[in-house]
């Protein structure tokens, strides 16, 4: 698959890069907690969403649940609307996760898709596990400077 790190959905646990993969939000649901966490208001994704939708494949979509792949789900949860509308553009699953990544990095930025190399980076440079790199990380809100000086401060104190 072309995204191999991609998230579960949202409403089963994932991180907030899979609201690439999540419906409008129009009922009490855990999308709601991912746009928080993405620092993002309703409005902005539904905006996000709709202007990727017109630049590329994901627009397409008649016989959806709304109308777009750009609210349809991973290829994992099976989907015979979804299914239908990707037979019938021509679209691969890895033309569809391709598209869904994009989506995801303009929803929460390219940063995230970097998670594994920034903490292999971090757990490299200040000679922690990969495990704690990733707490840290994680911590300072996925910005890699912050994780660095606050790893270099644990480093300093030792």
């Amino acid at each position: 698959m072309v995204w191999d790190d991609s998230p579960s959905h949202v409403c089963r646990g994932g991180d907030k890069r899979a609201l690439s993969f999540c419906c409008p939000p129009v009922k009490p649901c855990p999308v709601i907690y991912a746009l928080e966490d993405a620092k993002l208001t309703a409005q902005e994704y539904i905006e996000i969403k709709e202007n990727f939708a017109e630049k590329s494949k994901l627009g397409q979509g008649e016989g959806t649940c709304f109308g777009s792949l750009v609210w349809c789900c991973k290829p994992s949860k099976p989907c015979p609307l979804r299914d239908m509308v990707m037979r019938r553009i021509d679209m691969s699953i890895d033309e569809y996760m391709d598209l869904k990544k994009q989506l995801s990095e303009e929803l929460v930025g390219k940063h995230e898709s970097n998670t594994k190399e920034s903490v292999k980076v971090l757990s490299e440079t200040f000679n922690v596990s990969e495990e704690e790199a990733f707490e840290v990380f994680q911590q300072c809100d996925n910005d890699l400077k912050k994780a660095a000086k606050l790893l270099k401060m644990k480093n300093l104190e030792l």
